[in-house]
């Protein structure tokens, strides 16, 4: 199977095979046909499946024909680093025709954004805050927009966007096309989705859960070892390009620079950095410049780079949700990853969630060799959910049917550390 099945135009087809894309991925497949037909599209699937293609490619195929200079398709994503990803792919598809992307978020220059508007362009990949701040002000034109993407939904939901969706789609044509993207359905979503959608395909690929190409491992540990437990696990294991996640942005700045002070090609990623410094650190990352990344949940999506073998949580999250958003983040592009959680006594219940999504306990590990004082691991998190049947998933809609995810092949490598 191959993109030519989709008959999209030849300025297109040629910019596919220019990135290098070969063979569309299971929710391009479903998705695409249905998109380019003009259906609304209830897309549920893990991230690094291929989403941003799969909703792009026949919002292109839309701009092929028709006005320019003015926006008639609307992306809105939780994240900066998200719509930047989508910007860039949009350019990139987008490279032999005329039509323009811009991005709008906060933390850079509105200025530039509204003259970019003015200017002319047919997509806008926007973030709700700024968005809503445009609009209020008069700064951009939503009344002819013919496509809606929310891409990412239930992270919008998780961090309080909600409202603003809400009235950033007051503001929308009625008569449109709206394609809805998440990897989770909590109910809030769902009924956002009831209420939008018109008569939507829904295409779900995969289980609602940790996609099957990552490997988890829990490492109990009381907090005041952590640091220690993290440095002697970078030392022993063999591994590749490093995902660390943090609770708080302190701990992710102090962390990023105590790695860097022991050798280690670090960087950190966290809400208190300016706009330009959250790109370099990320384009440092996916480059090769950093070997080890250290963020807050800000980093849990948007981050699409297939070479993170690790996933460790230096803090366990909050939500189950959060769990699998962040380790989401390696086993990308049919590649294998391991996730590592550090863990206390008091994250107990949490792990128990964790474990009931995965339907099984998830493996104890004691890193050889590390002084653990009087702290004994195997005593902590010994209830085990191995017995416990799955939880039931309803059948009463195709948005709660699943199929498992193709796996793929491991690659790790030994971290780079800065020269001397």
């Amino acid at each position: 199977m191959s993109f030519e099945q989709f008959s999209l135009d030849r300025r297109i087809a040629t910019a596919i095979k220019t990135v290098g894309y070969t063979t569309p991925t299971p929710i391009q497949q479903q998705a695409i046909p249905h998109a380019l037909a003009g259906h609304d599209v209830l897309g549920l699937a893990q991230t690094g499946t291929g989403k941003t293609a799969a909703f792009l490619l026949p919002i292109l195929q839309r701009l092929t024909k028709g006005p320019q200079r003015r926006v008639r398709a609307l992306i809105i994503a939780p994240t900066r680093e998200l719509a930047e990803q989508i910007h860039q792919m949009s350019v990139d598809l987008n490279q032999n025709t005329r039509g323009r992307s811009v991005t709008v978020y906060g933390g850079v220059s509105k200025a530039r954004q509204i003259t970019a508007l003015r200017r002319g362009a047919e997509i806008v990949v926007a973030c709700p805050g700024r968005l809503l701040d445009l609009l209020n002000n008069g700064n951009i034109d939503l009344s002819q927009v013919e496509v809606l993407v929310l891409d990412e939904a239930d992270r919008m939901c998780d961090m309080g966007f909600l409202p603003d969706i809400r009235r950033i789609l007051k503001t929308l044509p009625a008569q449109r096309q709206t394609l809805f993207f998440a990897a989770t359905m909590p109910k809030d979503i769902l009924r956002l989705a009831d209420q939008i959608l018109n008569d939507p395909v829904t295409v779900q690929i995969g289980i609602i859960a940790p996609v099957e190409t990552v490997s988890h491992a829990l490492y109990p540990i009381p907090h005041k070892l952590k640091k220690q437990l993290l440095m002697a696990t970078l030392q022993q294991t063999e591994m590749g390009r490093v995902l660390i996640f943090t609770r708080t942005k302190h701990r992710a700045r102090n962390l990023a620079r105590d790695l860097d002070k022991r050798g280690y090609r670090a960087s950190a990623l966290q809400g208190n950095m300016s706009q330009n410094q959250r790109n370099r650190a990320i384009n440092g990352f996916r480059d090769g410049k950093y070997d080890v990344l250290v963020a807050t949940d800000i980093a849990s999506r948007g981050i699409d780079i297939s070479e993170i073998t690790h996933v460790i949580n230096f803090d366990i999250p909050d939500t189950v949700d959060a769990y699998i958003h962040r380790i989401g983040r390696t086993g990308r592009a049919h590649q294998t990853g391991a996730a590592y959680t550090f863990a206390s006594e008091e994250n107990g219940a949490m792990v128990r969630e964790i474990e009931k999504v995965l339907g099984t306990q998830i493996e104890r590990r004691r890193l050889p060799d590390f002084n653990y004082g009087d702290f004994v691991p195997e005593k902590q998190f010994q209830h085990s959910t191995r017995n416990q049947p799955r939880r039931k998933r309803s059948r009463r809609s195709a948005a709660q049917r699943s199929r498992r995810a193709p796996g793929g092949r491991r690659r790790t490598h030994a971290p780079t550390r800065k020269a001397a």
